[in-house]
């Protein structure tokens, strides 16, 4: 490792390993069932779930078990605190290798995998933007601005430059941090090595003699980090965490020769309308992910064992497509389907992406969800963005006739400066950007609000996340936003929750605060199995409690900024059980 300390700092910081200045502090310890917990009562700002099963339903009985589909990377069936609350498929014989019901799925006892085959199952993939850049480097990587192009190749040249930029910051971004992280674990695992022990003390890197100024400058960081993620084992799972994530990044998600979706699923990609395929292994090779949201909407509240999830009468259904990298239009679209074949209510959906191939796709399951009476509730995403001008997919929009058009209308004239980056055969011929300016000031975009009004679905709630404390920290420091396009926003901070074999673990994201309104939702339809999608929406949106001041983040320059939290979500507030299921009682 040749980092010079200069070179260290710089990139301690800009990647965050040298932590954030405004994040909120980790170096708390929370109850394990704070997003249940009541603000006025217990001092957290959770949904009151507690309160609402002590003052409200003590004396009621739910009226069905709603079925909530988890679409995600996998979910551990064999965990016990969910073991009970899985969603059976009861005209299916297990194990016999028929398709005992006749839905095209063979043994889909718990749900299914879209993402694998007999060979095995699909871990790694790109992200989309590489997908589409290996569609269409081949068809751009020569062009200029001075070639003659018809409308449609205009718009595609447009997209490909934007995507080429977008790869470049990206790719650079992941190997400077992945240096950094590689710096990291070299100390960590040289101590470890000296000290004769699996995983060394913060006492053991005090007295770690560094070998040169850039191991003293890792000491530094990993004193601070322990410090602000309240411990050094939390801080050293972080590290090993970050590293196995920005390595698998470097391999797979930005790597344009890899592509192993035809090997292990063997699917005819090319056809959107293809159904049947993939395997009925829903737990996968990564189940961290699926199995946290899982216990978030509905562990097990009758074990008197780990955690307790939102909904006390919930089944979950779990459906594999998303693997280590973005999930693929057709799985997502499959995956609904199948929710709402099989009976789902509600649809869980903690994943996005930044770029789009099969929308229509998506958008057609969609609206079937929505002919059937399910609900969709999704993550709005952790880039600290406003989803009100950064694309955001999956999302409530259609692709129509009326977005078409309003698209040509507002069609923003292309930079005739530009030029792409000279490809770099090193990256697959699909260019690298020059280097990042992070100093340079952003213009602040104006949001026209006449495109909120398109068509879209009215079966889905788009959910950012919040923390724990009522102060101007509200907001998770992550969590994508918007006045227009994030509809409520939910705890997703330090959320405790279920992870395979059969252990918990805290873990942040509006990936954690979707299914607290999974939940919520699951929650209002097991007392109330009448209420249609629609009204759903309507009463967790209506039921929030308001946050009257004003909350700060960082805006697009990296500007600390206080605004009011309406001006970050529709609703201007956090879902609460407790005001949700009496505002329910009101509906007929």
């Amino acid at each position: 490792m040749n980092l010079n300390l200069k070179k260290l700092a710089c990139l301690a910081f800009l990647c965050g390993i040298n932590f954030a200045v405004f994040a909120q502090n980790k170096n708390v310890q929370l109850p394990a069932n704070w997003f249940n917990l009541d603000l006025t009562e217990n001092g957290y700002f959770g949904i009151s779930t507690e309160k609402a099963y002590r003052d409200l339903l003590k004396d009621k009985k739910p009226k069905q078990e709603i079925v909530v589909a988890v679409i995600d990377g996998g979910v551990d069936i064999n965990h016990p605190d969910l073991k009970n609350v899985l969603w059976t498929n009861k005209k299916e014989i297990p194990g016999n290798g028929i398709d005992d019901d006749g839905n095209g799925y063979i043994d889909d006892v718990h749900g299914w995998n879209f993402i694998g085959s007999k060979k095995g199952n699909l871990e790694f993939d790109n992200l989309e933007l590489v997908r589409l850049l290996r569609i269409y480097t081949p068809k751009y990587q020569s062009t200029t601005n001075l070639t003659p192009l018809d409308s449609t190749q205009k718009e595609e040249f447009r997209l490909y430059k934007k995507m080429v930029g977008d790869f470049g910051k990206k790719y650079e971004d992941a190997s400077n941090t992945f240096s950094v992280l590689i710096a990291i674990n070299k100390v960590l695992d040289s101590v470890a090595k000296i000290n004769k022990k699996e995983i060394p003390t913060l006492a053991d890197i005090d007295q770690y003699k560094a070998d040169d100024e850039t191991e003293e400058q890792v000491k530094t960081i990993i004193r601070k980090g322990a410090k602000e993620d309240g411990g050094f084992e939390k801080f050293y799972k972080n590290i090993k965490d970050g590293y196995k994530q920005y390595d698998a990044m470097l391999k797979y998600n930005l790597n344009p020769k890899y592509d192993m979706r035809a090997e292990l699923v063997g699917d005819d990609y090319s056809d959107a309308n293809q159904r049947n395929y993939g395997n009925n292994d829903v737990k996968g090779p990564d189940a961290f992910h699926g199995t946290h949201v899982s216990g978030i909407i509905g562990a097990d509240r009758n074990n008197a064992e780990g955690i307790l999830g939102v909904a006390n009468a919930v089944k979950i259904m779990a459906i594999r497509v998303v693997p280590t990298g973005d999930e693929r239009d057709k799985d997502v679209a499959n995956g609904i389907r199948y929710a709402v074949d099989n009976g789902a209510r509600v649809i869980n959906m903690s994943f996005g992406k930044s770029y789009k191939w099969d929308k229509k796709a998506v958008d057609e399951a969609v609206k079937y969800a929505e002919t059937k009476g399910v609900l969709l509730v999704h993550a709005a995403g952790n880039d600290n963005q406003d989803n009100d001008v950064e694309e955001n997919f999956p999302n409530k929009f259609f692709d129509s006739k009326e977005s078409e058009a309003y698209k040509q209308a507002h069609k923003k004239a292309s930079k005739p400066d530009f030029t792409p980056p000279r490809p770099n055969a090193q990256y697959g011929g699909m260019g690298m950007r020059a280097p990042y300016d992070r100093t340079s000031a952003l213009k602040p975009v104006p949001v026209d609000t006449a495109k909120f009004n398109l068509p879209h679905a009215t079966n889905w709630i788009e959910v950012g996340a919040s923390a724990y404390k009522d102060d101007d920290n509200l907001k998770a420091d992550f969590s994508n936003y918007g006045k227009y396009n994030v509809d409520v926003f939910a705890p997703g901070f330090l959320i405790k929750s279920t992870i395979p074999d059969n252990k918990y673990e805290e873990a942040d994201g509006t990936s954690m605060a979707s299914p607290v309104v999974a939940g919520l939702a699951g929650l209002i339809l097991s007392y109330y199995p009448e209420l249609k999608p629609a009204q759903v929406r309507e009463i967790i949106m209506k039921s929030v409690s308001k946050v009257a001041h004003k909350i700060k983040y960082k805006n697009e320059k990296g500007e600390n900024v206080r605004v009011l939290f309406s001006e970050i979500c529709v609703s201007g507030g956090i879902v609460n059980a407790y005001n949700a299921l009496k505002l329910a009682e009101t509906y007929k």
